[in-house]
């Protein structure tokens, strides 16, 4: 249970990362992916990465640039801008569903206008899922100028779209419907550089 507790990624750039024990047994058709990051990093960097032998970028979570999240499902990716950050924690939420193709972005709290991606499309099991690297290949391939540098927090997939009351929920820290990968009974396998620690603050 990582509750009020982050990981500190501590190296700029970095090789290291979190492997999350996550195990999809079948094929995705509506997911939700919420995390919490807290960065001074004005590169590119990776946050939450699920990989199949057949797809590196399965899902991805991905930051380009200070105002813009890239959320990639089956390698396709919508763009979402966003204000550029003022060195506080930003909480993200990106969910999709298959049947009509439609991605969802939630900011701190809020939605934001939704966008098409990938209808019809399933995402692949039996996946490596990771944090702080994206993958280039299945389980590996990193580029280290992709790497997270800073604290994560508060990570959870689920294999269905949250309703608006739950990404709320997400964002408050409040209770939260069973989740394939759940901070709160999390397990993970650190690799390279990266500590546990209490969060600092709100």
């Amino acid at each position: 249970d990582l509750y009020r507790k982050v990981f500190v990624f501590r190296n700029d750039p970095s090789d290291a990362y979190v492997l999350l024990r996550a195990k999809l047994e079948q094929p995705l058709e509506n997911l939700t992916v919420c995390l919490r990051s807290y960065t001074d990093l004005s590169r590119p960097h990776s946050l939450f990465s699920y990989a199949t032998k057949a797809q590196d970028n399965e899902i991805l979570l991905f930051k380009p640039k200070p105002s813009e999240y890239r959320f990639y499902v089956g390698g396709k990716f919508v763009t979402f801008r966003v204000p550029e950050g003022r060195g506080d924690w930003e909480h993200v939420c990106a969910s999709w569903e298959s049947a009509t193709g439609t991605a969802e972005f939630w900011f701190n709290g809020k939605p934001w206008p939704r966008k098409g991606l990938q209808r019809g499309y399933a995402v692949g099991a039996e996946g490596a899922a990771l944090l702080g690297q994206e993958q280039d290949a299945f389980g590996g391939g990193f580029d280290v100028y992709n790497s997270f540098s800073g604290e994560l927090a508060d990570v959870y997939l689920w294999d269905a779209g949250l309703s608006p009351d739950k990404m709320r929920a997400a964002y408050l820290s409040l209770r939260l419907p069973p989740a394939v990968v759940a901070w709160k009974s999390l397990s993970y396998e650190v690799k390279g550089d990266v500590v546990v620690k209490p969060r600092l603050r709100e």
